[in-house]
C-alpha cells in the first residue's frame, strides 16, 4: 500500500536528513541528500542520490533504492545539520564542534572544510572545560548561529575563522533548536518551555521578547518558522504537543494541538506549501498536517493503505490575519492529520520536505524516501 515510499537500511541509527536545496532555476525534484548518525561507534555524515530515476513501475511510481555517493567520518553524534549551500553542509556535534563539509560534486567525496572546535563548552574549573553539545544550527549564508547545551548562542561567517559575535550566557537552561525570523533576528527555544528572541542589531545579551509555554515548563526540542508568515512559529517539544505561535501577540501558544505519544524531534512547514507541515516523533509516527482548506475535495489518496486519517476541530484564539494555522473561520477550522507511516516503532528522528519530497530517518537504522507527497 505504500509503494510510493523507498527504504534503504544503512546499519547506522539515522540521527539527520536534510535535502541539498535546488538551484534557484531549477525544474526538476531534490535528487540528493545528506545524511548524519547518532549512536554508532562510528558516526558518519553521507550523501544519497535519490535512486534510479528511469525505473519506474506500471503505477508511475518511482522504484529504486537511495544510493551513497559518499560519506565520511564524523567525530560524536550528529545533533544538527544544515545545508548552507549546494555545496557545504555545517554539521553540529554532541563534541560541541561545529564543522562544514564540503561536498565535491565531480568527484563525490567530502572534506572538511572548516571547523569551529568547542563552539560550546561546558566551564569546569577542575577540567579546563569540555565540551557540551551543539544542539542546533540554522544557516543563512554567509552567516550560521549555533545554540547549545551551554546555553550559548554563536554567530558565524562562513569563512571566517572566529565567531563574529557570541553570547555567553543566553540561557541558563539547555538550548534545543534555533531559526531565523528575519536575517538579523533569530528565535530559540530552550528545555523550560520557553522562546526567545534575539536581535543581533542589539549590542545587549538579552533577549528582545520572551515567550513561554502556559502551565509546565515542558522541555521544546524544535521549532520552525512559517515561509511566508514570519510571525507564524511551529514548535514541538516533550510532551508531544504541537505549539502555533504568534510572535506579533501575546506571550503564549495561539494553539496547542495534541499530536505526538512521545517527543517530538522535529516540525517543519512545507517551504512552498506552508498550509502542510509534518512533525515527527520517538513514538515512531511522521504526521502529515494539512490546514489547506478544503477537506471534502481532497485526493482519497489520504485514506488509502490503512493509513489512520482524523479531522481534528483545532480551537485557536480570535485572530485578526487569516492563515490557516490562525484560523478563525468555525467552516475551515478543521484540519486533516495522516500518519504517514502508521506502522514504525522505533524513533523517527528527522524529517525534510522539499517540492514533492520527504525523506526521514529513524533509529531502526533507516532512511526512507517518499517523492510522492502529493500524488
Amino acid at each position: 500500500a505504500m509503494e510510493e515510499v523507498c527504504a534503504k537500511f544503512v546499519s547506522q541509527k539515522i540521527s539527520k536528513t536534510r535535502w541539498r536545496p535546488l538551484p534557484a532555476a531549477a525544474l526538476h525534484s531534490p535528487d540528493v541528500f545528506a545524511t548524519g548518525s547518532w549512536d554508532n561507534e562510528d558516526n558518519r555524515i553521507s550523501i544519497w542520490s535519490v535512486g534510479d530515476l528511469g525505473n519506474v513501475g506500471l503505477g508511475g511510481e518511482y522504484q529504486g533504492e537511495p544510493q551513497l555517493l559518499c560519506d565520511i567520518r564524523h567525530n560524536g553524534d550528529v545533533m544538527d545539520m544544515q545545508f548552507l549551500d549546494q555545496e557545504r553542509i555545517v554539521v553540529a556535534s554532541s563534541t560541541g564542534t561545529v564543522t562544514v563539509f564540503r561536498h565535491h560534486q565531480n568527484n563525490h567525496t567530502l572534506s572538511a572544510n572548516h571547523r569551529w572546535e568547542k563552539a560550546h563548552y561546558h566551564v569546569d574549573q577542575d577540567t579546563s572545560c569540555g565540551g557540551a553539545a551543539c544542539t542546533g544550527v540554522i544557516c543563512n549564508k554567509p552567516e550560521i548561529v549555533t545554540v547549545g547545551e551551554d546555553g550559548r548562542i554563536n554567530l558565524f561567517r562562513a569563512d571566517q575563522k572566529d565567531a563574529v559575535r557570541t553570547i555567553d550566557n543566553a540561557d541558563s537552561s539547555t538550548l534545543h533548536a534555533v531559526t531565523f525570523l528575519r536575517t538579523t533576528e533569530i528565535l530559540t527555544v530552550n528545555s523550560i518551555g520557553q522562546l526567545k528572541i534575539w536581535d543581533f542589531r542589539q549590542q545587549k545579551n538579552e533577549p528582545s521578547q520572551i515567550f513561554s509555554l502556559t502551565g509546565g515548563r515542558v522541555p521544546l526540542h524544535c521549532v520552525d518558522r512559517h515561509p511566508n508568515q514570519q510571525y507564524i512559529v511551529a514548535t514541538g517539544g516533550q510532551d508531544g504537543m504541537l505549539s502555533i505561535w504568534d510572535i506579533r501577540q501575546g506571550t503564549v501558544p495561539v494553539s496547542l494541538l495534541n499530536a505526538h505519544e512521545a517527543e517530538m524531534w522535529e516540525v517543519h512547514f512545507h517551504p512552498s506549501n506552508p498550509d502542510h507541515l509534518f512533525t515527527c516523533s520517538e513514538d515512531g509516527s511522521l504526521w502529515h498536517w494539512d490546514t489547506s482548506t478544503d477537506v471534502s475535495e481532497k485526493p482519497s489518496f489520504l485514506h488509502q493503505g490503512g493509513r489512520s486519517t482524523t479531522y481534528v476541530p483545532h480551537n485557536t484564539i480570535n485572530q485578526s490575519v487569516v492563515s490557516a494555522w490562525l484560523s478563525n473561520d468555525p467552516t475551515k477550522d478543521r484540519m486533516e492529520i495522516t500518519n504517514l507511516i502508521p506502522n514504525q516503532t522505533l524513533s523517527v528522528n528527522s524529517l525534510d520536505v522539499l517540492g514533492p519530497c520527504l525523506v526521514y530517518g529513524t533509529d531502526a537504522e533507516a532512511i526512507y524516501v517518499n517523492r510522492q507527497l502529493f500524488a
